[in-house]
Protein backbone atom coordinates (compact mmCIF):
# COMPACT_ATOMS: atom_id res chain seq x y z
CA UNK A 1 0.00 0.00 0.00
CA UNK A 2 1.59 3.65 -0.78
CA UNK A 3 1.95 5.21 2.05
CA UNK A 4 2.89 9.23 0.90
CA UNK A 5 1.46 12.28 1.49
CA UNK A 6 -0.63 12.51 -1.32
CA UNK A 7 -2.45 9.37 -1.32
CA UNK A 8 -6.88 8.93 -1.76
CA UNK A 9 -8.66 8.47 1.53
CA UNK A 10 -9.34 5.05 2.09
CA UNK A 11 -13.00 5.51 3.09
CA UNK A 12 -16.14 6.93 1.88
CA UNK A 13 -16.99 10.73 3.77
CA UNK A 14 -20.31 10.62 2.85
CA UNK A 15 -20.77 7.41 4.17
CA UNK A 16 -18.71 7.92 7.42
CA UNK A 17 -20.61 10.84 8.22
CA UNK A 18 -23.89 8.73 7.69
CA UNK A 19 -22.93 6.30 10.27
CA UNK A 20 -21.40 9.15 12.77
CA UNK A 21 -24.90 11.17 12.35
CA UNK A 22 -26.73 8.01 13.56
CA UNK A 23 -23.93 7.51 16.24
CA UNK A 24 -24.64 10.91 17.44
CA UNK A 25 -28.43 10.77 17.08
CA UNK A 26 -28.46 7.65 19.19
CA UNK A 27 -26.32 8.69 22.11
CA UNK A 28 -26.34 12.42 21.89
CA UNK A 29 -22.98 14.70 22.00
CA UNK A 30 -21.53 13.92 24.79
CA UNK A 31 -22.64 10.11 25.07
CA UNK A 32 -20.76 9.43 21.77
CA UNK A 33 -17.09 8.41 22.37
CA UNK A 34 -14.23 8.80 19.80
CA UNK A 35 -13.98 5.05 19.85
CA UNK A 36 -17.77 4.46 19.51
CA UNK A 37 -17.51 7.29 16.31
CA UNK A 38 -14.52 5.45 14.68
CA UNK A 39 -16.02 1.75 15.22
CA UNK A 40 -19.28 3.05 13.69
CA UNK A 41 -17.36 5.18 10.75
CA UNK A 42 -14.78 1.99 10.24
CA UNK A 43 -11.64 4.45 10.46
CA UNK A 44 -9.03 5.39 13.38
CA UNK A 45 -8.76 8.33 15.11
CA UNK A 46 -6.07 9.93 12.89
CA UNK A 47 -8.31 9.57 9.73
CA UNK A 48 -10.85 11.20 11.66
CA UNK A 49 -9.13 14.21 12.71
CA UNK A 50 -7.92 14.17 9.25
CA UNK A 51 -11.16 14.29 7.42
CA UNK A 52 -13.05 16.45 10.00
CA UNK A 53 -10.71 17.69 11.97
CA UNK A 54 -12.22 16.95 15.85
CA UNK A 55 -15.39 15.80 17.38
CA UNK A 56 -16.65 19.16 17.56
CA UNK A 57 -16.44 19.70 13.71
CA UNK A 58 -17.63 16.07 12.88
CA UNK A 59 -21.03 16.46 15.08
CA UNK A 60 -21.36 19.87 12.96
CA UNK A 61 -20.99 18.38 9.64
CA UNK A 62 -23.78 15.56 11.36
CA UNK A 63 -25.95 18.12 11.54
CA UNK A 64 -25.81 19.89 8.58
CA UNK A 65 -26.35 16.20 7.02
CA UNK A 66 -29.00 15.69 9.60
CA UNK A 67 -30.69 19.03 8.17
CA UNK A 68 -30.92 17.90 4.49
CA UNK A 69 -32.80 14.68 5.87
CA UNK A 70 -35.85 13.56 8.30
CA UNK A 71 -37.34 15.46 11.06
CA UNK A 72 -34.68 18.17 9.39
CA UNK A 73 -36.32 19.08 6.88
CA UNK A 74 -39.81 18.69 8.28
CA UNK A 75 -39.52 22.71 7.91
CA UNK A 76 -38.71 23.43 4.20
CA UNK A 77 -40.93 20.69 3.02
CA UNK A 78 -44.02 22.03 5.18
CA UNK A 79 -43.29 26.07 3.74
CA UNK A 80 -44.24 24.86 0.30
CA UNK A 81 -48.14 24.83 1.70
CA UNK A 82 -49.58 27.92 0.38
CA UNK A 83 -51.51 28.82 3.95
CA UNK A 84 -50.32 29.47 7.35
CA UNK A 85 -52.19 26.88 8.70
CA UNK A 86 -51.35 24.22 6.02
CA UNK A 87 -47.93 24.76 6.89
CA UNK A 88 -48.30 24.29 10.53
CA UNK A 89 -50.34 21.24 9.75
CA UNK A 90 -48.13 20.27 7.35
CA UNK A 91 -45.35 20.69 9.61
CA UNK A 92 -46.54 19.02 12.52
CA UNK A 93 -47.61 15.92 10.49
CA UNK A 94 -44.09 15.55 8.83
CA UNK A 95 -42.20 16.20 12.34
CA UNK A 96 -44.04 13.38 13.74
CA UNK A 97 -43.59 11.05 10.91
CA UNK A 98 -40.07 11.73 10.69
CA UNK A 99 -39.70 11.33 14.22
CA UNK A 100 -40.89 8.00 14.12
CA UNK A 101 -39.48 6.86 11.01
CA UNK A 102 -38.33 2.79 12.24
CA UNK A 103 -35.13 3.36 9.73
CA UNK A 104 -33.73 6.21 12.15
CA UNK A 105 -33.20 6.37 16.15
CA UNK A 106 -36.50 7.74 18.25
CA UNK A 107 -36.60 11.38 18.75
CA UNK A 108 -34.71 14.50 17.07
CA UNK A 109 -30.88 14.75 17.10
CA UNK A 110 -31.04 18.83 17.71
CA UNK A 111 -33.33 18.40 20.86
CA UNK A 112 -32.05 14.92 22.11
CA UNK A 113 -28.77 16.30 21.58
CA UNK A 114 -29.20 19.51 23.51
CA UNK A 115 -30.70 17.64 26.37
CA UNK A 116 -27.94 15.53 27.03
CA UNK A 117 -24.92 18.27 26.88
CA UNK A 118 -23.38 19.32 30.17
CA UNK A 119 -21.08 22.67 30.68
CA UNK A 120 -17.84 20.36 28.86
CA UNK A 121 -19.89 20.97 25.78
CA UNK A 122 -21.41 24.25 26.16
CA UNK A 123 -20.89 25.43 22.92
CA UNK A 124 -22.03 22.49 21.11
CA UNK A 125 -25.51 23.22 23.20
CA UNK A 126 -25.17 26.70 22.19
CA UNK A 127 -25.02 25.63 18.00
CA UNK A 128 -28.27 23.49 18.75
CA UNK A 129 -30.10 26.41 20.80
CA UNK A 130 -29.15 28.44 17.45
CA UNK A 131 -30.41 26.21 14.90
CA UNK A 132 -33.88 25.30 17.00
CA UNK A 133 -33.74 28.90 17.24
CA UNK A 134 -33.37 29.77 13.31
CA UNK A 135 -36.02 27.43 12.36
CA UNK A 136 -38.41 29.04 14.66
CA UNK A 137 -37.53 32.63 13.17
CA UNK A 138 -38.37 31.16 9.49
CA UNK A 139 -41.87 29.54 11.00
CA UNK A 140 -41.94 33.29 12.70
CA UNK A 141 -41.86 34.96 9.05
CA UNK A 142 -43.60 32.74 7.11
CA UNK A 143 -46.44 33.38 9.68
CA UNK A 144 -45.83 37.42 9.76
CA UNK A 145 -45.87 37.29 5.91
CA UNK A 146 -49.35 35.13 6.19
CA UNK A 147 -50.46 37.92 8.82
CA UNK A 148 -49.69 40.77 5.98
CA UNK A 149 -51.36 39.04 3.13
CA UNK A 150 -54.68 38.38 5.17
CA UNK A 151 -54.24 34.52 5.30
CA UNK A 152 -53.43 34.67 9.62
CA UNK A 153 -56.09 37.10 11.61
CA UNK A 154 -54.99 40.63 12.09
CA UNK A 155 -55.14 39.42 16.14
CA UNK A 156 -52.66 36.56 15.74
CA UNK A 157 -49.19 36.65 17.14
CA UNK A 158 -46.53 35.10 14.32
CA UNK A 159 -44.09 35.02 16.97
CA UNK A 160 -46.32 33.48 19.64
CA UNK A 161 -47.96 30.98 17.42
CA UNK A 162 -44.06 30.11 15.81
CA UNK A 163 -42.89 29.70 19.73
CA UNK A 164 -46.35 27.76 20.46
CA UNK A 165 -45.69 25.44 17.03
CA UNK A 166 -41.90 24.68 18.23
CA UNK A 167 -42.62 24.14 21.82
CA UNK A 168 -45.00 21.49 20.29
CA UNK A 169 -42.45 19.96 17.69
CA UNK A 170 -39.68 19.76 20.82
CA UNK A 171 -42.55 17.61 22.87
CA UNK A 172 -43.18 15.37 20.13
CA UNK A 173 -39.63 14.82 19.99
CA UNK A 174 -39.18 14.00 23.63
CA UNK A 175 -42.21 11.81 23.56
CA UNK A 176 -40.82 10.04 20.47
CA UNK A 177 -37.74 9.40 22.32
CA UNK A 178 -39.49 7.86 24.78
CA UNK A 179 -41.82 5.54 22.81
CA UNK A 180 -44.54 7.25 21.31
CA UNK A 181 -46.02 6.23 18.29
CA UNK A 182 -46.94 7.60 14.93
CA UNK A 183 -50.21 7.58 16.10
CA UNK A 184 -49.57 9.17 19.18
CA UNK A 185 -47.68 11.65 17.83
CA UNK A 186 -50.23 12.43 15.10
CA UNK A 187 -52.76 12.92 17.73
CA UNK A 188 -50.87 15.35 18.98
CA UNK A 189 -50.47 17.02 16.19
CA UNK A 190 -54.26 17.19 15.45
CA UNK A 191 -54.77 18.47 18.84
CA UNK A 192 -52.98 21.41 18.54
CA UNK A 193 -54.26 22.08 15.53
CA UNK A 194 -57.74 22.48 17.08
CA UNK A 195 -55.75 25.64 19.07
CA UNK A 196 -55.16 27.32 15.49
CA UNK A 197 -56.50 30.81 15.31
CA UNK A 198 -59.27 31.38 13.36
Amino acid sequence: MQTHKGRPREFDVDSALDKALRIFWQRGYEGASLADLTDAMGINRPSLYAAFGNKEELFRRALDRYAERGPGRALREALAEPTARGVVEQLLRNVAIALTDPCNPRGCLAVQGALTCGEASDAIKQELCKRRSEAEQTLRERLEHAKAEGDLASDADPAQLARFVSTITQGMSVQAAGGASRDDLLRVADMAMKAWPG
